[in-house]
């Protein structure tokens, strides 16, 4: 095929392939252990497939309402009304997604106007600053403070202006496993009183938080809720990350303007999914279990790499672990990494990549959603390191 001879002027000039998919094409190549991309090595629920095969056979294989099945919808209403005490009306103010990268995609389309500036912490998740590049918006990056990862308010606060029109806030958070605090949701509903600006909260990893701590989500603070957007994912919740299924929730007046676009996105999400994780979230031990079962993972993996000579960043949330490779090599976190999947054949993220300018704090990201034969390879490797 001829080469196109035009002019494109890109929207993303000096956006490349994402982390993920240059790590793991790496880890491929060298067969490496792969701990770099988020994703669980061991098998989905038997009764969560099951219902799955169940609808299928039942043939709701065809559209789904735009805004999800009604089954589906009423179960996260009252699995968050459980949680946290919030009201949402399944009808106006839930909508499933095809997973949450489309759920932020589109809520970022549906409000964020030419000019308008959003203001994200980093390290950031990859696909907010490029989201809001591409709806023409204007980035503003706050950086979470070294080596705990908490957020600044008083730097928060000078960088709003009259043309904020976005926060976008990640907790528990992903790359670095830290949470947000009671204090930082007072704090953000405090900036965020009176003004214009949404709120868009990433809480993919709702389920997946530790050590007795409680996750502190925007739906907990009813004066934040009415001006946020709330993220979910069923992927990440039960190891189901290729059925890109997730959710979002907002007000009405906030989830009309979503609607708007969805429907123009993807439309329909997946049918015979849905009906199956409404049945799934019936089971509250479904989810609910969550914490302890990836806290076990977590502290398995901890106390087998504890005579490695990595520092272990503490993770509170999530199913990533930072270690910190200081005693061992002053490299950048990129050469480290690409290092390691080459010679020892066990990839990690550089968590270098997740800031818009170079930071390098020589802290690498696994993930530690795997069986335990799969961390006790990895940690025999970083033991030898």
């Amino acid at each position: 095929m001829e080469s196109f001879n035009g002019t494109i002027r890109s929207r993303l000039p000096n956006q490349g392939t994402t982390i993920f998919t240059v790590m793991s094409a790496l880890a491929a190549e060298h067969d490496a252990i792969n701990l770099s991309q988020g994703f669980p090595d061991f098998p989905v629920s038997d009764e969560l497939i099951g219902l799955v095969h169940k609808f299928m056979k039942k043939g709701c294989n065809q559209y789904a309402p735009m805004p999800g099945v009604p089954a589906l919808r009423e179960q996260i209403a009252l699995k968050v009304k459980e949680a946290y005490g919030a009201d949402y009306d399944p009808d106006k103010e839930i909508n499933i997604t095809a997973g949450a990268t489309q759920a932020l995609f589109t809520t970022i389309s549906a409000v964020v106007n030419e000019e308008d500036e959003v203001i994200v912490f980093e390290p950031a998740y990859d696909s907010y600053a490029p989201a809001v590049k591409l709806n023409g918006g204007i980035v503003k990056y706050a950086g979470l403070r070294h080596p705990g990862y908490s957020i600044d308010w008083h730097e928060v606060k000078k960088m709003i202006t009259h043309r904020t029109r976005m926060i976008i806030i990640n907790s528990p958070h992903n790359p670095t496993g830290c949470v947000l605090r009671p204090d930082d949701l007072i704090n953000l509903e405090k900036l965020t009183g009176n003004t214009d600006i949404v709120v868009l909260s990433d809480e993919v990893y709702e389920h997946l938080i530790y050590d007795g701590m409680r996750h502190e989500s925007v739906c907990l603070y009813p004066e934040l809720a009415q001006r946020s957007f709330v993220v979910g994912s069923f992927g990440k919740t039960f190891h189901a990350t290729g059925w890109k299924t997730g959710f979002v929730m907002a007000p009405e007046p906030l989830m009309t303007e979503f609607r708007k676009a969805h429907q123009f996105v993807v439309f329909a999400c997946n049918t015979p999914i849905q009906y199956a994780l409404a049945g799934f979230l019936k089971n509250k031990d479904n989810y609910n279990q969550l914490s302890s079962f990836y806290q076990q993972k977590r502290d398995y993996f901890i106390n087998a790499i504890a005579g490695s000579r990595f520092r272990i960043v503490p993770s509170y949330g999530t199913y990533f672990q930072l270690l910190d490779y200081s005693a061992i090599s002053d490299e950048s976190e990129m050469d480290f990494a690409v290092r390691m999947t080459k010679e020892f054949r066990l990839a990690s993220i550089p968590v270098s990549a997740f800031y818009n300018k170079p930071a390098d704090h020589n802290v690498l990201r696994f993930c530690f959603a795997k069986k335990e034969e799969t961390l006790d390879k990895a940690a025999e490797i970083l033991c030898k390191i």
